[in-house]
């Protein structure tokens, strides 16, 4: 409830505004929410979240790695097909199945790179692991419109699974490993709880500044063009519907072309500020693995 609070009240926010109470009130009431239960958490004797777990470093690195990757990537699968059909003309068959290459490259290497926390500790492959993700998130940014998909999208598939397939199994070997046998189940509980949340907050968070990037970039050579002041009050008036944005009466097909070229281009920009902001949170979660994951983890207290 907390979360959903706290993210409804980011999904409304550009739309109805900061200072609208439904949105703040819900932003509020959420993180209010969120103390009350970590208060709860640490005082009560039988807790849902142990938060002695986090007196782990490695547990706690691992998780903060989890926050920043993982919502760096659920921006991504939540963004990119919207781009790939509405922007790109992808069939949504075409959007699906533009994934596959990264699903395969983690079936396929997720194994191998498990074996690598054998040989080289976890530390270096969930230092490298996000560095790849982020060369991957940064060419996503890349493409323009109508270009093809084995030149654009495609190498940005392989090289974030490279870079996933290089996080996935000595994250969760690390998880594991920073805690008793008998607290394995909520240390794996509550890692992936982190994931799920840390999508939904980038989802959240980055869709607002996909929206303000979107608004701004579409003012703009709205302002700079020649069209009516009522044609343009009637598209800015739709600039929540994104590029769904339907073309207001008295437009011949010319001009019902450039707006449409306006407002995928408006979106674009957006998208690619998304995927700019990605690649950041890639590279700090490779700094926080860096910084608070031992590279040969010593075996967890058996009180911890």
């Amino acid at each position: 409830m907390a979360s959903a609070l706290l993210v409804f009240g980011m999904i409304e926010a550009p739309g109805l505004g900061w200072t609208t109470p439904e949105t703040w009130g819900a932003a509020a009431a959420g993180v209010v929410a969120i103390g009350l239960f970590l208060w709860r958490e640490a005082k009560t004797d039988s807790p849902l979240l142990p938060l002695q777990l986090f007196h782990s470093k490695n547990f706690s690195g691992a998780n903060l790695l989890t926050l920043l990757l993982y919502a760096a990537l659920g921006a991504l699968l939540f963004f990119l097909p919207y781009n790939l059909i509405q922007v790109q003309d992808f069939t949504p068959t075409q959007a699906g199945a533009a994934n596959l290459p990264l699903i395969l490259i983690l079936f396929f290497l997720s194994r191998w790179a498990g074996g690598l926390v054998a040989h080289y500790g976890a530390r270096l492959p969930l230092v490298i692991g996000p560095i790849i993700a982020a060369c991957g998130f940064l060419l996503f940014a890349r493409p323009g419109i109508g270009e093809s998909y084995w030149t654009t999208y495609f190498p940005a598939m392989v090289v974030l699974g490279l870079g996933m397939s290089g996080v996935v199994a000595p994250l969760t070997t690390t998880v594991m490993g920073s805690v008793n046998e008998r607290q394995a189940g909520v240390a794996s509980g509550v890692n992936n709880a982190v994931s799920r949340v840390a999508s939904l907050l980038s989802i959240a968070v980055l869709g607002m500044v996909a929206f303000h990037v979107f608004n701004q970039q579409l003012a703009d050579k709205l302002d700079a063009s020649k069209l009516p002041a009522p044609i343009k009050q009637a598209v800015l008036e739709q600039r929540n519907r994104l590029t769904q944005i339907e073309s207001p009466k008295g437009l011949d097909i010319d001009q019902e072309q450039v707006l449409k070229k306006w407002i995928d281009e408006s979106f674009l920009s957006g998208f690619r500020w998304v995927m700019c902001i990605s690649a950041g949170l890639a590279i700090l979660s490779a700094f926080s693995a860096w910084s608070m994951i031992e590279s040969n983890p010593s075996k967890p207290a058996k009180n911890l």
